[in-house]
């Protein structure tokens, strides 16, 4: 145990290293965790762990398929995690949300999404698989989907996310306006006014 304590204190104080080298480095480290740090509370990292719908329009360009969503009938029995994750295991689960999260936020942050967002060839079995597990005993009625090369939106065309779903096609006055990165509580915003319970409060 002592051996383990010595060699940690060896580690954190930087021993393996030119005496005049370590407080450059220490504060290096301190710049890097300082900037990871701003950068976790500006992406809203944290929210990501969830299954919040809301989270995925942390990205701007996810309002089409947050509002398709959102006025589907899907809206009221699943979340945009129980159909675009694997839920075969709990590794499965999240080791593919954080390939496909990782995948996002790199393309977003280097602007290369499409104006048109689709499927992407990776999440086509998770989708389908995930279809099939909600609606296991509408599909064993039938014959077309046992054989195997039908695909379910190759029919629900617009199941849930509609037809129309480009970022210019689909208007997003009233999609989630999320408050400013800051200390700050903010309200959420709702076709740019506050909430129509929240006005009357404010009246009264």
């Amino acid at each position: 145990m002592q051996r383990v304590r010595r060699r940690l204190i060896w580690l954190l104080n930087l021993e393996f290293v030119q005496p005049s080298l370590r407080w450059p480095i220490f504060i290096a480290l301190g710049v890097f965790a300082g900037a990871g740090l701003v950068v976790a509370n500006i992406s809203r990292a944290v929210s990501y762990m969830s299954d919040a719908p809301e989270t995925c329009v942390n990205c701007h360009v996810m309002f089409p398929q947050y509002l398709t969503w959102q006025h589907s009938s899907h809206a009221r029995v699943a979340h945009c995690n129980d159909c675009h994750v694997p839920h075969t295991s709990f590794a499965a689960h999240y080791a593919f949300k954080a390939r496909d999260g990782l995948r996002h936020s790199s393309i977003f942050t280097l602007r290369l999404e499409p104006e048109v967002i689709r499927i992407s060839e990776p999440a086509i079995p998770v989708v389908h698989g995930n279809c099939r597990r909600c609606h296991e005993a509408v599909i064993a009625e039938l014959p077309m989907m046992e054989a195997g090369n039908k695909r379910c939106w190759d029919c629900h065309r617009d199941v849930p996310h509609g037809t129309a779903r480009s970022q210019s096609a689909t208007p997003d006055v009233f999609a989630p306006q999320l408050s400013g990165v800051s200390f700050i509580e903010a309200p959420q915003l709702t076709g740019g006014r506050l909430p129509r319970s929240t006005m009357e409060e404010n009246h009264d």
